[in-house]
């Protein structure tokens, strides 16, 4: 089953490139004839007022758009969550360079007074240490082979990615850096392989103007894809 969320308006599933032709014809079949307005993105409108939106990395047709989404790219990948990061390179579904690390931030606590606030002093100072160490293996790892990326998939806590977004260090990396962001696990390589792979998915994102109900949008979601 594909990946959903909720986006503003809607929701965003992620579809493998192979499977699009197959998903907007299974949207076809749930909201009627559709129509496809090519520009900077793909934006299919069906005959009951739903749409269905993605990015187009070049083509005039639909069939040519998905051909070239299909095609390998290589993308970096930053995974942050507190106390974790895992950061590579991938071309298609393979990482080909990576660093994960994990430093130790404890959890917060309840009890109150000056042990508490020594706590969470303590907490911080982990935590900065933490971002920090992501953020050197991603100028590590990234910032020489920029050049070769085509783009930035980010993922985890979008807290802790402010932090790294803050890091002049970094400007190139999210300069190019894609504007969802990937919801992950604490980062590990094993976690890492899934991004590449999910990196490589094509984000839908449905706006259905039908009164909604049970079982509505249960095929845009990926079901039977």
């Amino acid at each position: 089953m594909s990946r959903v969320r909720p986006v503003p308006g809607g929701r965003a599933v992620e579809v493998e490139p192979e499977r699009l032709h197959g998903w907007i014809a299974r949207f076809a079949e749930r909201h009627g004839p559709v129509e496809a307005h090519i520009a900077a993105n793909v934006v299919i409108t069906a005959a009951d007022g739903a749409t269905a939106t993605f990015v187009t990395r070049g083509g005039a047709t639909v069939e040519e758009v998905v051909e070239r989404l299909a095609e390998p790219r290589r993308v970096g990948l930053v995974l942050v969550r507190l106390g974790g990061h895992s950061v590579g390179v991938a071309f298609g579904d393979r990482v080909e360079v990576s660093a994960t690390d994990r430093k130790q931030v404890h959890g917060r606590i309840r009890a109150g007074g000056w042990s508490q606030q020594r706590f969470a002093r303590r907490r911080e100072g982990q935590a900065r240490v933490a971002l920090q160490a992501a953020a050197d293996d991603v100028v590590r790892v990234l910032v020489p082979r920029l050049a070769q990326l085509e783009s930035v998939v980010l993922g985890g806590d979008r807290q802790a990615l402010d932090v790294l977004r803050n890091d002049r260090r970094l400007t190139g990396v999210f300069d190019i850096a894609e504007d969802r962001v990937l919801d992950v696990p604490e980062p590990r390589r094993a976690v890492l392989d899934e991004a590449a792979h999910r990196a490589r998915c094509v984000e839908v994102v449905i706006q259905d103007t039908r009164a909604t109900g049970p079982g509505a949008g249960r095929m845009e979601t990926g079901e039977g894809a």
